[in-house]
């Protein structure tokens, strides 16, 4: 009872926040004359994937939780919410491409320490966040393109 309450409660937590964040941040005019690289996905790709992966970051939040609740992994799973959340404002809202770079890299960092954490307490864990660590590499590529040819 306690474990499904608990995903449930984040699950609600990362995809509403995420999707709210998503929605208010939409890319309007502003992003849609950037220069962006060739490789750079059609904006129909990333709501999709990011509601797969906050799905996968929230199991991995309660598996944390639910093991180890506020333990140092507990406080890096956090910290890597809190950037995810704040990279859509700084790049979206405030139209700052050097300072979402550096929320984008220290997400990245968060993650992958999220995941070196866990390694020997909790495999399946770490693994659970592969697909995200990749995705937000590819991201950081992304914002670093945008961030050069602008």
């Amino acid at each position: 009872m306690k474990r499904n309450f608990v995903l449930l409660v984040l699950i609600i937590l990362v995809v509403g926040g995420g999707l709210a964040i998503g929605y208010l941040t939409r890319p309007g005019e502003w992003y849609a004359q950037l220069a962006k690289p060739s490789f750079t996905p059609p904006g129909w790709v990333f709501g999709p994937v990011w509601t797969v992966l906050y799905v996968m970051i929230a199991i991995a939040g309660a598996r944390i939780f639910l093991k180890d609740p506020y333990g140092p992994s507990y406080w890096l799973w956090w910290g890597q919410l809190a950037l995810n959340f704040a990279w859509s404002p700084v790049f979206f809202s405030a139209h700052n491409i050097g300072l979402a770079l550096v929320v984008i890299l220290l997400l990245l960092a968060a993650v992958l320490g999220l995941m070196f954490s866990l390694w020997r307490r909790d495999r399946a864990t770490a693994w659970l966040l592969v697909p995200y660590t990749l995705w937000v590499g590819f991201a950081s590529v992304l914002n670093a393109s945008i961030f050069a040819l602008n």
